[in-house]
């Protein structure tokens, strides 16, 4: 069966095993983590394997990670030493990595692979929850570093037929990333982009993708991502969704601003 894809907010660093300073504080993170704890049982079938497209992850085309074993990337500092100590033993799974290579290049867009990055923690981070026993197989994709949201959506739609082959894509970001304001505890901003973001994902297929294509022009959009990267997994999310529904599955104000996760299609 068609498996959905998804677009996570993966939370700040290591949220979910660590106390953050106010405006955040012990729990923030306790609704989302129990979001990415259900979301295989809200799946049509357990796939085979997961595709994660990491905000953390740029590279100068879409890269795939052929790593057999990919080890631990601890790319965030200053946490105590739990957050250095979190193992992700998942096995990748080179197969699939050169299957969405293929199709990659069947659609006349460049990529590459890498057989040495470790998990980053926009893999790590959520797929501890999503999957705590690392049973699933698990590739990684890094973002194109040209960060141009129109060419993320192609790159969805080219690897679109994974879905049909038992895998799980997952665009791995957050829905508000404005780092100069994240302390400050004002929630307008970031509720401003978050609605215009679930009207745009709930909208049809053409034009879902004019709007997500236009996403500068969305109200506080580049208040919410001065720098997109952290916004393009949710374009592969979209155009590996094709035409499908999408809808809301998540959304909390953590630390005084809104977060969301999405979904595009259903069995």
């Amino acid at each position: 069966m068609r498996q959905p894809t998804f677009f996570l907010t993966h939370g700040a660093g290591p949220c979910f095993w660590v106390d953050l300073p106010m405006p955040f504080g012990r729990g923030a993170y306790d609704g989302l983590a129990r979001h990415f704890e259900e979301l295989l049982a809200n799946l049509p079938v357990r796939p085979k394997a997961v595709l994660v497209v990491s905000a953390h992850w740029e590279a100068y085309a879409p890269t795939l990670s052929t790593a057999a074993s990919p080890g631990m990337l601890f790319d965030y500092q200053g946490f105590p030493s739990q957050a250095y100590q979190l193992n992700y033993p998942a096995a990748g799974s080179p197969e699939v990595a050169r299957r969405a290579l293929q199709l990659l290049h069947a659609s006349g867009i460049e990529a590459a692979e890498n057989a040495e990055r470790g998990y980053d923690h926009g893999v790590f981070v959520p797929m501890l929850k999503i999957d705590p026993a690392a049973e699933l197989p698990v590739v990684m994709m890094s973002l194109d570093g040209r960060l141009d949201a129109e060419h993320h959506l192609a790159v969805g739609r080219a690897i679109a037929p994974l879905r049909d082959e038992g895998v799980l894509i997952i665009g791995s970001g957050s829905s508000y990333h404005g780092l100069r304001h994240i302390w400050d505890g004002q929630p307008t901003a970031s509720i401003q982009f978050d609605d215009w973001l679930h009207d745009t994902v709930a909208s049809d297929g053409p034009e879902r993708r004019r709007r997500l294509a236009d996403w500068t022009m969305a109200p506080s959009g580049m208040r919410c991502h001065p720098r997109p990267e952290h916004l393009l997994p949710l374009m592969v999310a979209a155009g590996a969704g094709l035409d499908e529904p999408g809808k809301g599955t998540f959304r909390e104000l953590i630390g005084g601003k809104v977060y969301s996760c999405f979904r595009f299609g259903d069995a």
